[in-house]
């Protein structure tokens, strides 16, 4: 492959494993560290404030970070 060459997109299986590995951990840290702050609180506000960290933080920096690694590892 030169290096003019993109790299050909994950299958959509590859891309939903990663997604996962970006979501799954960041939730779970994030209910761990808010999770008995926000205990008293109605559900969709929760819900609300989770998503509000999860999803910027796996979009903007988890899954480029494993689109990275999975481009590296595609290549060896």
């Amino acid at each position: 492959m030169s290096a003019h060459t993109p790299a050909a997109a994950p299958s959509i299986h590859r891309r939903a494993v990663i997604t996962w590995l970006a979501v799954y951990p960041t939730i779970t840290a994030v209910l761990g560290l808010l999770g008995p702050t926000t205990a008293d609180l109605p559900l969709l506000l929760r819900t609300l404030i989770l998503t509000a960290i999860v999803v910027p933080v796996a979009a903007y920096v988890l899954i480029p970070l494993l689109m990275k690694a999975n481009t590296a590892l595609a290549r060896r």
